[in-house]
């Protein structure tokens, strides 16, 4: 083995040996000094702070405090590297998660740390056992962190997309609900808070949440716009200028809620039809590239059985 062979591996591991020093001695007690937030708070805050012995984990919680400035650092710069800080709130609204995009970007430098600790573990196993060169183990370091930090963000949008599939299979149910409330004499706000309490689900916190924005000061019709908004969804946002309309003009509420649950429905349709041909495009695949071959070899075969036996 060779110096030059033995000099990057030693390098990253006094590398790694330094920063944890650094990281040691900068989280001393004495080397810690509180900043504003810190200082004002215990005269600020609204509730008193809740005992240590009523924390399911200190070890935990000490090591989030110990990690989380780092972390919010590397989400600072990763934050100033990919940008998308509006599309990044909006998916985190859709997902129903809160908007802290610098929490969602620390979490996105944790990923990436994690992936990069991964690459280095992975390539300091290939170098022991044929070797390799520093700058392709360097490459796939960087890739293992690009790789994790647009994992999290991928996450972020599948989340989003799941969490309006069930809002779209729950939306239909309760536009008839509150057809039925509207129909038996509630009033609008009356009928969303019924359905709400009787209902469960994501669209169901959302009317909740909508509740919540009327009794704070809102209009109804402005918390209603903010649902619409917050989801995103395009039978959602009909259903709702429908009602807001129906508010705003005194248009008889219960026929436009009838009518809104039934373009509802037809809107369930549609998208099952859909979802349908999708699906039976799908099925084809197993059925041209396995099935069929395997009928055409079994169909084929004995007759070039035939023909080998009399040439």
């Amino acid at each position: 083995m060779t110096g030059t062979a033995w000099s990057w591996p030693g390098a990253l591991v006094g590398l790694t040996v330094g920063i944890g020093l650094l990281l040691v001695v900068r989280g001393l007690p004495m080397r810690r000094r509180a900043d504003l937030n810190a200082r004002l708070e215990p005269y600020v805050r609204d509730s008193p702070r809740p005992s240590r012995l009523l924390v399911s984990d200190v070890a935990d919680l000490q090591v989030h405090r110990a990690l989380a400035p780092g972390l919010h650092r590397l989400g600072a710069i990763v934050g100033q590297v990919l940008g998308g800080s509006a599309s990044v709130r909006r998916r985190l609204e859709r997902a129903g998660q809160p908007t802290d995009v610098e929490g969602f970007r620390a979490q996105q430098a944790l990923w990436g740390v994690v992936a990069g600790i991964i690459g280095t573990v992975l390539m300091s196993l290939r170098w022991l056992s044929n070797g390799t060169s520093l700058g392709g183990a360097l490459a796939v370091v960087s890739i293992s962190v690009c790789i994790g930090v647009v994992a999290r963000d991928q996450m972020l949008s599948r989340a989003a997309s799941q969490r309006e599939q069930r809002i779209l299979a729950e939306f239909p149910s309760v536009a008839e609900m509150l057809a039925l409330a509207v129909t038996a004499g509630e009033g609008a706000a009356a009928a969303l808070d019924r359905v709400a309490r009787l209902s469960s689900g994501e669209l169901s916190g959302e009317l909740q949440r909508c509740l919540a924005d009327a009794r704070a000061g809102a209009t109804l019709p402005e918390a209603l716009q903010g649902l619409a908004d917050r989801t995103g969804i395009s039978s959602l946002a009909r259903f709702v200028d429908g009602v807001v309309v129906a508010v705003e003009r005194g248009t008889p509420l219960a026929d436009v809620m009838r009518a809104q649950a039934q373009d509802a429905r037809d809107a369930s349709k549609q998208q099952l039809i859909e979802e349908g041909g999708k699906r039976e495009i799908t099925m084809m695949i197993p059925v041209v590239f396995l099935v069929l071959p395997v009928t055409i070899l079994f169909a084929i075969y004995p007759g070039l059985s035939e023909l080998r036996l009399s040439l």
